[in-house]
């Protein structure tokens, strides 16, 4: 009996020592969670880059039909000037592996496998097409770089001003997901103001094509109706010409018979003024 006491007692103590291993485990979760949204802003950009990827690999393996819906969902016009985000691949993705994952996109949405949704296959495929051909031209690809560089400027900026402002309070750009919210956000918006602007230079220059035409074509009828006229009034001086010897002939035939000799100017009758 007493042993079995004592081996009672002796096995109390292991609940408190269980407390404390989970008080321990939950504090160490904690300050790494702590880390984790307040640590430096470029360990944080590249936390996120790595939540990107993993994103990225989870969506790799979309159905057609969930890819097709994600190129054209509403807002695409905007959301796939992003050739990045058409891709699903990060910006600094080496070539080669652009390439594959075009590939392996392509297959996907391709209309030949998609016999049930032809239209909406030939749309998104064209928008990875597109995007595509982006990245595969130098200067175009260099141009998109440049487009997400200057958002990543822009969150950071935005990010110091927020802090500036709220001082100690936590702001969503502190975790990874609301910082890939803003840059999302804000490259998105860029791309949408450098179509936005190359539309507007487009319209203008095909305006300015329209006016230069329509100008051209107008100078073009006015030579062409006044060479007409020319040719018209040279051709019609002989038969003038033959007129007026024809009127002074007749003229000076009625003169004879009537005895008279070449009409002379006659002055007005002088009028005295009334007084």
């Amino acid at each position: 009996m007493a042993s079995s006491t004592q081996q009672t007692i002796k096995q109390e103590p292991s609940p408190v020592s269980s407390s404390s291993s989970q008080k321990s485990t939950t504090t160490s979760t904690l300050k790494e969670e702590f880390n984790a949204i307040f640590k430096p802003e470029d360990a944080t950009f590249e936390q996120f880059y790595s939540e990107v990827k993993a994103i990225e690999k989870r969506d790799s393996v979309l159905t057609p039909e969930q890819q097709i819906n994600r190129l054209l969902r509403p807002g695409a016009t905007y959301f796939n000037l992003n050739p990045f985000e058409v891709l699903q691949i990060d910006p600094n993705t080496p070539f080669e592996e652009v390439a594959k994952h075009y590939r392996r996109l392509s297959m996907l949405v391709h209309p030949d496998k998609n016999p049930t949704m032809t239209d909406r296959a030939s749309l998104a495929f064209e928008a990875i097409n597109k995007a595509y051909k982006m990245l595969e031209d130098e200067t175009e690809r260099k141009k998109c770089l440049e487009v997400i560089e200057e958002g990543r400027e822009r969150v950071e900026k935005m990010i110091q001003e927020k802090r500036s402002k709220y001082k100690s309070q936590p702001i969503e750009e502190d975790t990874p997901e609301g910082y890939k919210k803003s840059l999302w956000s804000v490259t998105c918006k860029l791309f949408a103001d450098i179509e936005r602007l190359r539309v507007r230079e487009e319209t203008n220059k095909t305006e300015e094509r329209k006016r230069k035409a329509e100008e051209v074509t107008e100078r073009e009828e006015r030579t062409k109706l006044r060479k007409e006229w020319d040719k018209n009034y040279e051709e019609s001086r002989q038969t003038r010409v033959n007129s007026w010897k024809s009127f002074q002939t007749v003229s000076k035939s009625k003169d004879a018979v009537k005895g008279k000799g070449p009409a002379l100017f006659k002055p007005p009758k002088y009028k005295p003024e009334p007084r």
